[in-house]
């Protein structure tokens, strides 16, 4: 029992011991740390941080600066009105009051919140420790760095009392665009002293505090921007700084931005996108303090170019079919860089067009993004994917289908003769050409030239819907990723996509089925010079170059396209350049698309309006879309070389329908009598009939028949 005892005080003696000198050795590296910190009385002249440039791809055309020289004024604590600072500190550090340098329960809270959404969502630093920080540290993420902000922090605590301390915060913290401090905030973004903010102008500035970048009333999240600041007022409102009637009128008040204080920018829309990728991937601190040079993938002659057309062509369009808006994305296919950037035909804009609501996409219209923001269907410009994936499977361009009315629907309700295009039922889909003519047998080859509605349900229907959607997805298409939405409508544009996305599945049939990962980055050196990123071209073969080949050999085939295009055809052409390219237009003329391009260079081009108003019936693609991309190819084609399309393999199956051919009028089916959908070069279906889309396609051959047969006999 003794030698326990003894036992058990010698381990007692050493743990002891052991206590003693880590606990030594913390306070050696503690007050190591505190020598190189700096002293609380410093804040007055904080060191003036570098700004963060943003170039075109020959570095010498500066587009943006993110915060040149600070701008700051210090202002008393007296002259903020009470709900800037009731507003700051609902968001930031409501508890501010109360606790000491920090806020123990709030940190432990934001670990727990942190943990369970698996990343960094919520922070737990008080004003103090976001002050010492913002002031003398970095915003590295590492336990050195929390230890010097948690001793500076309690420094502050002692050296000056509450007040001060926010004084300081409110003087010094950055709001973003150059701005430090309230006053210097709220100068930039609504022309006036802080002490005459209103509550809601308080609340806005408030939700700037944790992104000023994101949270910046002259980006893209302008919405998001919003719903913080009203999250702002609710936290006023249960710390009972403002009553319910001051947070109902501070929601409902219009808040006006002043419009001329963003500073120098070139491409807007593009410069936001890059400055959006380097907070996300660098943070905002290093992106407005850390003195970044950053070389873009912008080409600026063709930007230039595209900003005029643009611009040009909205207005026109404006004008005479009521479509306010365009945008467009253009594209180097063969390294997957994007030249140029066009959201809108006048980012600096205001205006808000007749039928504009909340949600609607078209408040502040100018900085909506709609090449990257706007999901919107893309009409006839999707049919492309659907037809290589039919060729995929074994059709050709010679393969012949019948251009009849047709209906679609399996459902009993839906008459197979005699559709009915004028009471529409919302069970039946039988889909009529632009033109209302249908053609009878037509090849694949003239079907996806002329963009002909009915042939191109036929061939999704046999390309199949899942494949083809997969196939879209393949080549950059990031939208459609529920098929249960989509049914045979998708291939006349029922699924929603990007311009961006569009864009880039264009250049995989200018490269011959190679993707190119799209990039908006050449270089980004630190303030030191060195290199923290730069472009590696990262491509991948989604399609056998036959595939494509076949597509672009259809798309650029002028006498082909010649029937759809009629008097506009001038408008496709170059000279002697080959030019592939395809247009859309959605139901009720809501969208107009041209989307066109060369071995070296893809440009797409969207018209229409923010808040999906249709145009007037006129503004069809070739109207509304067409005459903005020929105008911006016939600038930009002079300086670029002129390429052919690698021609694809001669195809020759020997195999009636598939190759062009049929036997006699009287005897002919619908393609489904001669091939299984799923494997049409195999043996002719036993048992055709089988095909849920049978009947639905050989009644309207079969009356076919009779009329010609009636006709020859005639």
């Amino acid at each position: 029992m003794l030698k326990k005892k003894i036992l058990l005080l010698k381990f007692l003696g050493l743990f002891g011991a052991a206590v003693f000198i880590t606990a030594l050795l913390l306070l050696v590296i503690l007050a190591d740390m505190a020598k190189s910190l700096p002293s609380p009385e410093q804040f007055i002249s904080r060191h003036i941080n570098q700004s963060t440039k943003i170039y075109d791809k020959t570095g010498e055309v500066l587009l943006y600066e993110i915060h040149g020289n600070e701008k700051r004024t210090l202002v008393p604590l007296e002259e903020i009105p009470n709900y800037a600072q009731k507003a700051t500190l609902a968001i930031e550090d409501q508890s501010f009051y109360e606790h000491p340098a920090f806020d123990w329960r709030a940190t432990i809270r934001a670990i727990i919140v942190d943990i369970i959404k698996g990343k960094a969502v919520q922070g737990g630093s008080t004003i103090t420790q976001q002050l010492a920080k913002n002031a003398f540290l970095t915003s590295e993420k590492t336990i050195t760095r929390k230890v010097k902000e948690l001793i500076l922090a309690y420094w502050i605590e002692q050296k000056y009392t509450k007040d001060e301390i926010l004084n300081l915060y409110l003087n010094q913290i950055p709001y973003g665009s150059n701005a430090y401090g309230i006053e210097s905030a709220s100068q930039l973004y609504f022309n006036k002293s802080a002490k005459n903010l209103t509550l809601e102008e308080s609340a806005v500035l408030a939700a700037m505090i944790q992104a000023p970048s994101y949270y910046s009333p002259w980006s893209t999240h302008y919405k998001e921007l919003m719903q913080r600041k009203n999250y702002v007022l609710e936290q006023m409102l249960d710390l009972g700084f403002i009553d319910k009637e001051e947070k109902q009128r501070a929601m409902s008040t219009e808040l006006k931005f002043a419009e001329t204080n963003i500073g120098v920018i070139k491409a807007p829309h593009f410069v936001m996108m890059v400055k959006e990728y380097l907070s996300d991937k660098y943070g905002e601190e290093i992106v407005e303090m850390g003195g970044l040079k950053v070389i873009t993938t912008l080409d600026w002659n063709i930007q230039q170019a595209g900003e005029k057309a643009i611009k040009e062509g909205a207005n026109r369009n404006s004008n005479l079919y009521n479509g306010r808006n365009a945008a467009m994305v253009v594209e180097d296919p063969k390294t997957g860089q994007i030249l140029a950037l066009v959201g809108s035909k006048d980012y600096f804009s205001n205006s808000e067009p007749a039928g504009c609501s909340e949600g609607s996409g078209c408040l502040f219209e100018g900085k909506f993004n709609a090449a990257v923001q706007g999901k919107r269907q893309p009409g006839s410009s999707f049919k492309p994917f659907a037809y290589l994936t039919a060729f995929k499977k074994g059709y050709t361009p010679e393969t012949l289908v019948f251009d009849l009315p047709t209906e679609f629907s399996t459902n009993d309700a839906c008459p197979k003769t005699n559709i009915n295009y004028l009471n529409e039922n919302p069970l039946c889909f039988h889909p009529e050409n632009f033109d209302h003519i249908f053609r009878g047998p037509i090849n694949l080859r003239g079907a996806l030239a002329q963009s002909i509605n009915v042939p191109a349900v036929k061939v999704l229907y046999l390309a199949g819907l899942l494949d083809t959607i997969q196939t879209a997805q393949d080549f950059g298409i990031t939208t459609l990723t529920d098929p249960n939405r989509y049914g045979l409508s998708l291939v006349l544009g029922g699924g929603e996509v990007t311009l961006l996305d569009m864009v880039g599945a264009y250049s995989v049939f200018s490269q011959d089925g190679t993707k190119h990962q799209q990039s908006i980055i050449l270089e980004i050196k630190d303030s030191n010079g060195e290199v923290l990123e730069k472009y590696s071209d990262n491509a991948t073969s989604v399609a056998e170059p036959q595939y494509a080949r076949l597509i672009n050999d259809i798309l650029s085939d002028v006498e082909a396209r010649s029937l759809l295009f009629e008097n506009s055809l001038s408008l496709t052409v170059f000279g002697d350049r080959q030019m592939a390219m395809k247009t859309g237009t959605t139901n009720n003329y809501r969208d107009a698309w041209t989307i066109g391009y060369t071995p070296s260079l893809v440009a797409g081009i969207w018209a229409g309006n923010n808040n999906q108003q249709p145009m007037q019936k006129s503004g069809s693609s070739i109207l509304a879309a067409l005459p903005i991309w020929s105008a911006f190819m016939n600038e930009v084609l002079p300086n670029q070389p002129i390429e052919t399309f690698n021609a694809p393999e001669p195809t020759s199956i020997n195999k009636e329908m598939l190759n062009g051919q049929y036997t006699t009028t009287y005897g002919m089916h619908n393609i489904l009598y001669y091939v299984d959908k799923n494997n049409p070069l195999g043996e002719k279906p036993i048992n055709p009939e089988s095909d849920s889309q049978y009947w639905n396609w050989e009644w309207p051959v079969l009356n076919w028949i009779q009329r010609e047969m009636k006709t020859i006999n005639n």
